[in-house]
């Protein structure tokens, strides 16, 4: 794999992650997606939703760091709200 390949496989897991994250895509239709593309590799995320849950504050930001870095401030907005809300629930 090159740099360019791992950036791509980087900044899809960004994007899963964020459509995880605020609930646009469920991890099952993820899978089903990602089935369609005839991908030989796995579903790329920053962390396995089937162990942790729901995403730490961590691997939010991580999220939000990226998509700041991509200028893309309105998805590290919404990450954000979603972040904050989960500390009211704590």
């Amino acid at each position: 794999m090159d740099f360019l390949e791992d950036m791509e496989l980087y900044s899809s897991a960004m994007d899963n992650a964020y459509n995880l994250i605020t609930g646009k895509l469920e991890v099952e239709d993820m899978f089903i997606e990602f089935e369609d593309e005839d991908e030989d590799d796995i579903l790329p995320l920053p962390f396995n939703p089937f162990i942790l849950g729901d995403p730490s504050d961590a691997v939010i930001d991580i999220v939000i760091e990226h998509f700041s870095n991509m200028e893309e401030y309105e998805k590290c907005a919404e990450l954000v709200d979603i972040k904050n809300n989960n500390a009211k629930k704590h």
